[in-house]
């Protein structure tokens, strides 16, 4: 069996690792089983550091389609083209795509107009918000998917709802979980915390990446103004990428000196950064891989969102939603500063097998 797993962007191969490892493992004990690691961007990608693969022990991907471009409908036309060619030149039984990006929708309508068997790696997620571009992606990836591998029951409900035929529908666990497990004891204490001398439990970690929260300047700064107004003298450490630290430097900027206490850290791997939110007494995030993460630690964790595609994270876990809005956001801070979080259990099926049991399912529906 010939298995293409593709990766759309960066946080991609941190869910793709361990079905990578998988496979070897499966391949060492005889099994006829071959993988092509492709990624939808370019060889160049400079958020695809050497360092990444090395924490997370894969190889870099055998293939880059080579799109890189902002429109999103050029995107999918160019991904399209690109996978068209990539699957006439190799023999491929099944296509693997993870979570709901542009690249991953354009990959799972190739597969499936080549007669391909297309699995999706986090299925059955929703927002129900039908004018997020992710949530058409969601849909249209769910609805060609031969086989939906959901994280939780939440998932297989949202697709049984949706008519799925719950023959196609397989309740795997949280594939982060594999990796998280798989390098609990590999994780990197950041120089940072010894540069500024700031002991672990004693800082909150603060990341950004949503564009639309990032675009809302003045809002930005409220919630801003709230943290650094609800968490006492505790240092706050944000690692953060591009416009994000660039926008976020203006902001503190404009404060002076009641911000100096927020740092703008240099982004870090995957083991420095899984060792900073591991030890933090609190994490404020629009990163539903962080807030999973969290969870899976039990490190308080507040999502400056409205939803979430986990919503075990909130009814099981360690994260709450505050939406946009500063004032429970600060309302959520102060909670976690006064120790007062809520008590936490790890949702099902997160025990690190995730990565064994879909490998496992591929294997039987070959057979």
């Amino acid at each position: 069996m010939n298995i293409c797993i593709v990766a759309g962007a960066r946080p991609n191969f941190i869910k793709v690792a361990p079905i990578v490892k998988a496979i070897e493992r499966s391949k060492s004990e005889g099994k006829e089983v071959n993988y092509q690691l492709v990624y939808a961007g370019a060889l160049a990608d400079t958020t695809l550091e050497q360092s990444l693969f090395d924490d997370l022990q894969i190889n870099r991907p055998d293939v880059c389609l080579g799109v890189d471009c902002e429109n999103l409908n050029e995107l999918t036309g160019r991904v399209m083209s690109a996978f068209e060619d990539y699957l006439n030149m190799h023999q491929t039984d099944v296509v693997i795509v993870v979570d709901d990006l542009a690249s991953t929708m354009a990959v799972a309508i190739v597969a499936k107009k080549q007669g391909i068997r297309l699995a999706h790696l986090v299925a059955g997620t929703r927002s129900f918000d039908i004018n997020m571009p992710k949530e058409i992606n969601r849909l249209v990836i769910d609805g060609l998917s031969d086989l939906l591998f959901t994280a939780g029951i939440g998932g297989n409900s949202i697709l049984s709802k949706g008519g799925t035929s719950l023959s196609k529908v397989y309740m795997v666990g949280n594939i982060l979980m594999d990796t998280m497990r798989q390098n609990r004891s590999r994780l990197q204490r950041p120089a940072c915390l010894d540069t500024l001398g700031i002991r672990l439990g004693e800082y909150i970690v603060f990341t950004l990446n949503r564009r639309q929260l990032i675009a809302d300047h003045s809002n930005l700064k409220a919630m801003v103004l709230a943290m650094l107004h609800s968490t006492g003298n505790f240092p706050i450490l944000a690692p953060l990428r591009a416009e994000a630290a660039q926008i976020m430097a203006e902001i503190l900027d404009s404060l002076g000196d009641a911000a100096k206490k927020m740092k703008i850290i240099e982004p870090m791997g995957y083991l420095e950064f899984g060792y900073l939110t591991a030890h933090a007494k609190g994490i404020v995030t629009d990163s539903g891989n962080v807030a999973e993460e969290a969870t899976f630690n039990g490190v308080p964790c507040i999502t400056l969102n409205s939803y979430t595609e986990h919503i075990e994270t909130v009814k099981q876990g360690t994260n709450v939603l505050v939406g946009e809005n500063a004032e429970q956001l600060a309302a959520a801070m102060q909670q976690i500063m006064a120790g007062k979080w809520k008590k936490h259990t790890l949702p099902e099926r997160w025990d690190g097998r995730t990565a064994d049991r879909i490998v496992q399912i591929l294997l039987e529906q070959n057979n």
